[in-house]
């Protein structure tokens, strides 16, 4: 132990002080029970009545080298001597880890222990309680900014980029388009909803008219013949000017105008097309692929992670920026709600418990061996160490009162036998 306590813990070298001073006192104990034992031996000739002490003090040695052997036996061997069932710990120190690890996994990591203790404990309402006060809040946020900027610095920006195309590609590019494209827009078209669209396109497209008249004198007048006269130019202009606001005019205020039923008409065509039409879905998909090969895509990708990421830990880095300081108010906020709802309070605990009870019974096996496994690891004479140093002392009790038993069954079996049996 002496090397040992060079690089023990303060509380460890307390125990290795406590432990001493116990042997001290057993062995002390014993030697006292000799020199009575001599003293009484020499002189009980001419004093008869140390017999008794003689008796008492015999007995008392007997019983403290009875469980000094016990003792010791569990640790080392006795006096070196290679005494069969001695120095049980160090060489058997496997087995007792593994039974530890047993003893932990059926008796404190079962089901119904997990699932009871945390059932007890009204663990949403006191991390809600906790987490609502802004203090905690602040620091939750804190550690959580200092984990994510250090996983981003981590992060490289090419696999990112990779990641994010992978991404991308696996859940949006690779899946057809054409087809669900076309059943949502199937049920649009049944439920009306692309009339408020066409309303929006034909309002834009009359006011846009109703501003730019002169648009007309370029397309239609000037594809006159040179020889007409000006005012003709002016009147033809007017009229087809006139004509489009009447025409857009009627198609605003007809729900049926020709021109919304072919509208109607071409719509769903497409999205019959969309669905069942291979060229149509064929042209799609090469459309979709062609503008997601585009080096620039990559690029886009590529930006958008840097970008994302430089403003995430620009934000994060600071502690008096909005993102933090709404995350530490969000966080506030939903830990009050969690200590002041009742019922969403215990669908949590709930929800605590289960996920706890799963991750037992799914791992139980595995937290149980790290402890036979640490001790299978640990060095024979180290474990001896470690053992005796936590329960040493209280065993040196053992010696100590096998001491006093000893000498007090050694007084009355000389006790009994003077009384009963003639001399």
């Amino acid at each position: 132990m002496t090397s040992a306590s060079r690089i023990l813990s303060p509380s460890d070298a307390e125990r290795l002080l406590a432990l001493r001073r116990m042997k001290l006192i057993a062995t002390g104990l014993f030697v006292l029970m000799a020199v009575f034992f001599v003293v009484a031996f020499t002189l009980q000739g001419r004093f008869p009545w140390l017999g008794y002490v003689r008796a008492a003090a015999e007995g008392g040695m007997v019983g403290a080298l009875a469980d000094w052997f016990a003792v010791t036996a569990l640790f080392r061997h006795p006096l070196g001597l290679r005494i069969p069932h001695t120095a049980i710990i160090p060489n058997r120190k496997d087995e007792i880890g593994a039974s530890l690890g047993e003893f932990v996994e059926t008796n404190f990591l079962s089901d119904e222990v997990v699932a009871g203790k945390l059932g007890s404990i009204d663990i949403a309402g006191a991390l809600g309680a906790w987490v609502a006060r802004p203090e905690n809040a602040r620091r939750v946020v804190a550690e959580a900014s200092t984990a994510v900027r250090g996983l981003a610095t981590m992060l490289d920006d090419e696999t990112m980029r990779d990641a994010i195309e992978a991404v991308v590609r696996t859940h949006l590019v690779e899946p057809e388009w054409a087809p669900p494209i076309g059943r949502l827009g199937a049920r649009i078209l049944d439920s009306g909803g692309h009339h408020e669209a066409v309303d929006l396109l034909v309002d834009r497209l009359d006011d846009w008219v109703a501003a730019n008249p002169e648009a007309f004198g370029a397309l239609v007048s000037a594809r006159l013949p040179s020889w007409l006269p000006s005012f003709v130019d002016r009147l033809v202009d007017d009229r087809v000017y006139t004509e489009v606001r009447r025409f857009l005019a009627d198609v605003r205020s007809d729900p049926q105008h020709k021109l919304r039923v072919a509208i109607d008409g071409y719509l769903g065509e497409l999205v019959d097309r969309l669905q069942n039409d291979q060229p149509t879905i064929a042209k799609l998909e090469a459309a979709k692929h062609h503008a997601f090969d585009d080096p620039r895509v990559r690029e886009l990708a590529g930006s958008a992670w840097q970008a994302a990421k430089t403003a995430a830990v620009d934000a994060l880095a600071d502690s008096e920026s909005e993102l933090r300081k709404r995350a530490e108010a969000a966080l506030a906020d939903a830990g009050a709600r969690l200590a002041a709802d009742r019922e969403l309070g215990a669908k949590v605990n709930v929800w605590i418990t289960d996920a706890a009870v799963h991750l037992v019974a799914t791992y139980r096996h595995d937290i149980a061996s790290v402890i036979g496994d640490t001790v299978t690891a640990w060095d024979p004479k180290e474990t001896t160490e470690k053992i005796e140093l936590q329960v040493g002392k209280d065993l040196q009790f053992i010696r100590i009162n096998g001491t006093v038993v000893g000498s007090l069954a050694g007084l009355a079996i000389f006790t009994i036998a003077t009384a009963l049996l003639p001399r």
